[in-house]
């Protein structure tokens, strides 16, 4: 029996497909018209132990690790919801382990372990005031890493942090902030230091504070039910403690926890994959040209046969580095890996799978549709794959 397939996954699989069923696909047009998903759904999703799968029971969670957390993500997307669902959903997936793990408890697929050695006086008291009322569903939290001349340099953050008696004073922007409109707070990556010097240090910033400025709701090519933001930070006084372990340890913090969202991100890429293929397949039995069903044609067979084995080869890959990671192997290469073999088979597929859907596939009724728009974020979101190939050659000693 495969690890990732055992009674309990099982289990966890109906009820992610039973939720998207009832509480998902009845409104997802809606969401994705409305650009952001209501705040019920978190709570409802909280309820059923869906919010908390790959968190410890003891800050809030539902238990499970990584394994669990991509059957989840894999489930949502197989039973007609979309990688969009998931970033608007799950966001607190890449907002709450640095939290968690400064408190010294260890999360499946980051390296977990208290950063700098030692508690920050705030960390415990951040898993209650923000971690577990995040995975109770009454708050939403957000990731402010990406800047506006940043992209994937994280080391030449910008936003700086001065530290002014038991307060940071915290002045910059970030941008492509995802949640960052629905956000009660924002973990947020600052510079101790001058800006660009790569000492970073996370804080966690409520909205609301004076300064602190939501922007305007950036409209995207795809993701449209997962709101996004633009955030401007002018003289904002941030507690002490509400820093996130020892100061300048951001960095690594943050690299800590990439394994885990690569490792997302791939499941999304493979699963819709999967989910276009049995589009694809659906509409060319169903389909008739020239008085035939396309799925009787060689040519369109032949496509559907090396579309279902690219999803399939990636999703096997990607499992496969998944449960290295979840045993605590440092394979960073092969994450990396593992993203890009699945961000490629996720392209080719759903290209192929709206081809054959022909006009239809073009339509915003079409699911196919809203998959092609979502899946072109999947190679740049958590490191763009050409950030994933300067990874792979220096694990090849380049």
């Amino acid at each position: 029996m495969s690890i990732v397939d055992t009674p309990e996954r099982r289990q966890l699989r109906e009820l992610t497909r039973a939720f998207v069923t009832r509480e998902v696909l009845p409104h997802l047009d809606d969401w994705e018209r409305a650009g952001e998903v209501p705040r019920a759904l978190h709570a409802t999703a909280a309820k059923l132990g869906l919010l908390g799968v790959g968190f410890p029971e003891s800050v809030g969670g539902s238990g499970g690790d990584l394994l669990d957390s991509i059957i989840v993500t894999e489930e949502v997307i197989r039973s007609g919801g979309s990688s969009g669902l998931i970033a608007a959903l799950f966001t607190h997936g890449i907002a709450l382990p640095h939290m968690v793990a400064a408190a010294g408890v260890s999360i499946g697929g980051s390296l977990g372990g208290r950063l700098g050695g030692t508690s920050a006086p705030g960390d415990d008291d951040l898993v209650q005031r923000y971690v577990r009322p995040t995975l109770a569903g009454t708050m939403i939290g957000a990731l402010a890493i990406t800047e506006p001349d940043g992209g994937s340099d994280v080391a030449g953050i910008r936003t700086t942090a001065r530290r002014d008696g038991d307060q940071y004073v915290v002045n910059g922007s970030k941008t492509y902030i995802t949640s960052g409109h629905r956000a009660d707070f924002v973990t947020t990556a600052v510079c101790t230091d001058f800006p660009g010097s790569g000492e970073l240090t996370l804080l966690v910033i409520d909205k609301g504070l004076p300064g602190f400025t939501v922007g305007r709701r950036l409209e995207k090519l795809g993701w449209h039910c997962s709101d996004t933001a633009e955030l401007s930070f002018v003289d904002v006084r941030v507690p002490v403690a509400n820093r996130i372990g020892a100061e300048d340890t951001g960095f690594l913090a943050i690299m800590q926890n990439f394994a885990a969202e690569r490792l997302s991100l791939a499941t999304q890429a493979y699963a819709t994959a999967q989910r276009c293929v049995e589009l694809a397949v659906r509409w060319c039995r169903d389909r008739e040209t020239f008085g035939r069903p396309l799925a009787s044609r060689q040519v369109v067979r032949h496509r559907l046969a090396e579309m279902h084995t690219r999803a399939e080869a990636a999703r096997a890959y990607v499992h496969e580095v998944a449960v290295r990671v979840a045993a605590g192997e440092p394979v960073v290469t092969e994450v990396a890996m593992a993203k890009n073999v699945a961000v490629a088979a996720c392209d080719e597929v759903v290209d192929q799978a709206l081809q054959l859907h022909g006009g239809f596939g073009y339509m915003r009724d079409a699911e196919v549709e809203r998959h092609y728009r979502d899946a072109r974020i999947l190679g740049i979101g958590g490191g763009a794959t050409e950030i994933m190939n300067e990874i792979i050659v220096k694990g090849m000693g380049l």
